[in-house]
């Protein structure tokens, strides 16, 4: 444990009973916001992959090999061009 977590623990243990109530429902806020985040990029994530792979057929490995191919002679092509 950090001094930053150590520091915490101290100033809370030196808290009033009543106020303790209020700092575990904050923690438990914060917690609660974070999961909601990550949960929301996550399906953000998700729907963009979605889109990804609705948007364009799949590949076959073929296909991918040509289209590498395609684009070395292109870069080797405008690299003999500019020489």
């Amino acid at each position: 444990m950090g001094a930053t977590a150590q520091t915490l623990i101290k100033k809370i243990e030196d808290l009033p009973p009543q106020r303790l109530a209020e700092v575990e429902d904050f923690v438990d806020f914060l917690k609660l916001r974070d999961e909601q985040m990550r949960a929301r990029a996550a399906d953000q994530l998700f729907g963009m992959m979605d889109k990804l792979a609705a948007a364009e057929p799949q590949l076959t490995p073929e296909e991918i090999q040509e289209e590498i191919e395609a684009a070395r002679t292109e870069r080797r092509e405008k690299s003999a061009d500019r020489s």
